[in-house]
């Protein structure tokens, strides 16, 4: 399985996808955050908080996570190359598993420059270091909850089509669903319970700064379901 995350990241850092993905996370969380006017302006607000970034964040990865994740297994099917792959003494789980930790690591990867804005308020805050370090804390390991649900359903869309720009479009789709349809859905009258279906909901929750197993259960759980989806797409 390590051979194959291995080679993932190879592929990823071997072409721009990596760079491009990594540019464009922090280049527009950098503009809305620092730049433009508007409700996610960390300055205009008058506040030493990250809360706008974490707000944010969660929306520029349901795009940029899907780009990643469409090549997976779309691409090994478009070139052939999915057959072989299947012949190594590796079983089909390793394979999804090592395609997920993968593309998983290169968001991850993204995801670590943001830690210079939690200095950059640290430094504005007044007095120095008056800043909410765990509401900030929670809300980097909610993202990084986040970030595996979207990815293990890219890997799941990439697995059905051989067409990368449908792969793109799927994990798209799947993701909004489960990020902000379910919370959409919750507003009609009789569906309030479907909130406690979304990502948003979950991760909104432990960004208060307050773990809650039932919140990591979920995650884990919607990680593990398209993952087994993947592998079982596989067979």
């Amino acid at each position: 399985m390590f051979a194959i995350i291995k080679r993932e990241i190879n592929s990823f850092f071997s072409t721009p996808i990596a760079y491009l993905v990594i540019g464009l996370f922090l280049v527009l969380s950098g503009l809305f955050l620092w730049v433009f006017k508007g409700e996610f302006n960390i300055p205009e607000s008058g506040f030493a908080d990250l809360y706008p970034f974490f707000q944010l964040a969660p929306w520029i990865l349901l795009f940029l996570i899907p780009a990643v994740t469409m090549k997976t297994f779309s691409e090994e099917k478009k070139m052939g190359t999915l057959e072989l792959l299947l012949t190594r003494p590796v079983n089909k789980r390793q394979i999804v598993f090592g395609k997920f930790f993968g593309a998983f690591i290169l968001a991850i990867i993204a995801l670590i420059p943001t830690l210079l804005y939690v200095v950059s308020i640290w430094n504005l805050a007044s007095p120095v270091g008056n800043i909410d370090m765990g509401s900030i804390t929670g809300s980097y390991i909610g993202l990084i909850f986040l970030i595996a649900s979207y990815t293990a359903i890219g890997v799941f869309t990439s697995s059905v089509t051989e067409n990368q720009i449908i792969a793109f479009m799927g994990a798209v789709l799947l993701c909004f669903s489960f990020y902000y349809g379910f919370s959409g859905f919750s507003t009609v009258e009789g569906l309030s319970f479907m909130e406690n279906l979304s990502l948003k909901y979950h991760f909104d929750s432990i960004a208060r700064g307050v773990i809650d197993l039932r919140n990591i259960v979920y995650f884990v759980s919607v990680s593990a379901f398209f993952l087994v989806l993947t592998i079982f797409n596989l067979k």
